[in-house]
């Protein structure tokens, strides 16, 4: 599908796999640095999330959806939401992340308008949620500016279970919006 505005917006499929998990595995070297091992994001991080993404977009999932961005034929942001995955707080941002280059451009921004837009259309009265590191300052400021609300904070899990992944015991926020025609509309 074709979004306005700079770049395009489509449907994640198996053949994103590697191109996502290269994305998420940046995003992460850059703003989980200290939270998580350097062996672990100097490592395994990459081999990590390919598994996870080349699972995730083998099929398609009827209860999540991931989108990608690009710009001039290379992925430059996606996000994954997972629709109807807490009774109270609606569906859930599993994944948003951009390219350092091209933040501060839209791209977030209509990443997020467009997960917004898919929850609408399948459940009108769903909230939705995400979680984000205390330490990503960024973020946190990202969805502040589009009426995200800090509901709760709790501990992280470390990736794959793997408790050496992370370091000492760092802190997630959850973000919600109950009214979701703000995400879409920015």
């Amino acid at each position: 599908m074709t979004s306005p505005g700079p770049g395009h917006l489509r449907q994640a499929g198996p053949a994103d796999a590697e191109a996502v998990a290269r994305l998420h595995a940046d995003s992460w070297r850059r703003h989980y640095r200290g939270a998580y091992s350097d062996a672990f994001l100097d490592g395994d991080v990459q081999a990590d999330r390919l598994a996870v993404w080349s699972e995730r977009l083998l099929e398609i999932d009827v209860g999540a959806e991931t989108l990608v961005a690009e710009q001039g034929g290379s992925l430059v942001g996606f996000v994954h939401v997972v629709f109807e995955e807490d009774p109270d707080l609606g569906a859930l941002i599993d994944n948003i992340h951009v390219d350092a280059g091209e933040q501060r451009r839209g791209v977030g921004t209509r990443l997020m308008a467009r997960a917004a837009a898919a929850v609408i259309e399948r459940s009108p009265a769903s909230g939705l949620y995400l979680w984000v590191l205390e330490q990503n300052k960024s973020a946190q400021a990202f969805y502040e500016a589009r009426d995200g609300r800090c509901v709760e904070r709790a501990p992280v899990t470390a990736p794959g279970g793997v408790d050496g992944r992370v370091n000492g015991h760092p802190m997630k926020l959850r973000v919600v919006w109950s009214d979701l025609a703000v995400l879409v509309g920015g």
